[in-house]
């Protein structure tokens, strides 16, 4: 029995202190390089919140999150190309390949709300049709995360391969582009883009926890629990894989166009399988079904990976690998579970 209450609570609270504080010391005392780098690992904590909804709420492992990633960078990274050109100008890469006017599908993306729009709905839609399609014939479990990730290989290989409309391999800078008469690779942009990102993961983990919470939440558990029983009772549980498979797509949009716009470059590689694989890894070390413990792993292993590298980058793999294992086999329920489930002696 717990004799400390209000060490539980503290425990619970302390991760969200962590990121506070954070959030509003480290732009005082980091360099831009690396405030850069956390704005970017804030934005990857989204799409692994997307993750953790479907996988460690709904028990659907998906292994394909890069598709909608990459999507959601590319959207951004078409309209940042187009809002650095003079009227009627072309992509400087469009020349090396002997194109003369502006594709079809590039044109909407002059528009900043057809945009704004397109980076999330676009993932959506293509989430919502893979998962309906998926869902629809009762597939699940193994069979679903080798699907998603077939459906990764697909998806790469195509964008790989479209030299004359994206750029194919070499994928396309956005770092040249301005906002507001600032270039976005400058260090008062990216500042500003760094608070943008805090902004939109409270939003994000916000959204995550709504929809974990109450009835709807309830059958999302149920479904990862006992699919069977659940759907005899009477729910089609297609409708809420569907949705739910959706909403994470539309995560991993907005996390890839906020990741494309710090990084300043959009390619193929978003949608490399080892990249997905890390998807998984950052939610099952930070803590599955915590939400928060899936933005604290994204942000902390890459942190990691970062500084490892920069003075050991042979050793990082060897690393992330026995990270996997401790969680796997020693804290199942990653570090942030471990850390709320202990108990307190008296």
């Amino acid at each position: 029995m717990n004799s400390f209450p209000w060490l539980k609570a503290w425990r619970r609270w302390l991760p969200w202190l962590v990121l506070v504080v954070a959030a509003l010391v480290l732009p005082i005392v980091l360099p831009p390089f690396r405030l850069n780098l956390l704005g970017r690992f804030l934005s990857l904590g989204i799409v692994a919140l997307g993750i953790d909804l479907i996988w460690g709420y709904t028990g659907l492992l998906s292994l394909g999150q890069g598709i909608f990633f990459a999507l959601g960078g590319y959207a951004l990274g078409m309209h940042l190309q187009l809002g650095s050109l003079a009227p009627g100008q072309l992509p400087e890469f469009f020349g090396l390949y002997g194109v003369k006017s502006l594709p079809g599908f590039w044109q909407p993306f002059t528009s900043p709300l057809f945009t704004f729009f397109a980076i999330w709905i676009v993932p959506a839609l293509v989430a919502g049709l893979l998962g309906y399609l998926v869902f629809r014939n009762r597939i699940k479990g193994v069979y679903f995360s080798i699907l998603t990730q077939a459906a990764l290989l697909v998806f790469f290989n195509f964008f790989n391969g479209q030299q004359k409309l994206i750029n194919g391999t070499n994928g396309l800078k956005t770092d040249t582009a301005k906002v507001f008469g600032d270039l976005v690779g400058s260090d008062l942009v990216q500042k500003e883009l760094f608070w943008l990102t805090v902004v939109l993961v409270v939003a994000a983990w916000w959204l995550c926890r709504w929809l974990t919470k109450g009835r709807f939440g309830d059958v999302l558990v149920a479904i990862r629990d006992d699919e069977p029983r659940l759907r005899f009772t009477g729910y089609n549980t297609t409708s809420y894989k569907t949705l739910v498979f959706a909403v994470a797509g539309a995560l991993a949009g907005i996390s890839g166009a906020l990741y494309t716009v710090q990084s300043g470059i959009v390619s193929p590689q978003f949608m490399a399988v080892p990249f997905s694989i890390e998807m998984v890894i950052w939610v099952a070390v930070g803590g599955r079904g915590t939400l928060i413990g899936a933005v604290l792993g994204a942000v902390l292993i890459n942190f990691a990976k970062s500084l490892v590298s920069e003075q050991l980058p042979e050793t990082w793999l060897f690393i992330q690998g026995g990270l996997f294992l401790l969680v796997v086999t020693a804290l199942p329920d990653g570090l942030l579970g471990w850390w709320w489930r202990r108990e307190v002696k008296p």
